[in-house]
């Protein structure tokens, strides 16, 4: 696997200790966390009353050597704008920053993990 790119709910669990997850974070040679899913967390820990720790946590995290915070790119626009085109073709809509996170994650060749089914309705994408 060249890239593991991680959805918002992935990162969760793997720090909540959910052994699948952890497991998958630990044996990834290359973890890319889209801007989008950072941004996710950061609005969540908002929400919450561990704010402070959590955020500490997270810069820890994309701190790493085999983490990157990817950001959106003309390149990221083009495969977002492939995306949502098949999907309106499809008629299979499904919410605009995880369409975010699929072309970030086509955009640098990984595989997406994920437990969000609606993923799957996008062609090409490669899912964990």
């Amino acid at each position: 696997m060249k890239a593991l790119v991680i959805d918002t709910n992935v990162y969760c669990n793997a720090m909540r200790g959910e052994p699948e997850a952890a497991k998958l974070l630990r044996q990834a040679e290359r973890i890319i966390m889209p801007v989008v899913v950072f941004g996710e967390l950061l609005a969540g820990f908002k929400g919450g009353n561990r704010e402070r720790a959590n955020r500490e946590q997270l810069l820890a995290f994309t701190a790493t050597e085999r983490v990157q915070v990817a950001a959106i790119t003309t390149v990221t626009a083009e495969f977002y704008s492939l995306i949502i085109n098949q999907l309106k073709a499809k008629g299979t809509p499904i919410p605009t920053n995880d369409i975010w996170i699929a072309a970030i994650t086509m955009e640098h060749g990984g595989s997406l993990a994920t437990e969000d089914s609606h993923f799957g309705r996008i062609d090409g994408i490669i899912l964990v």
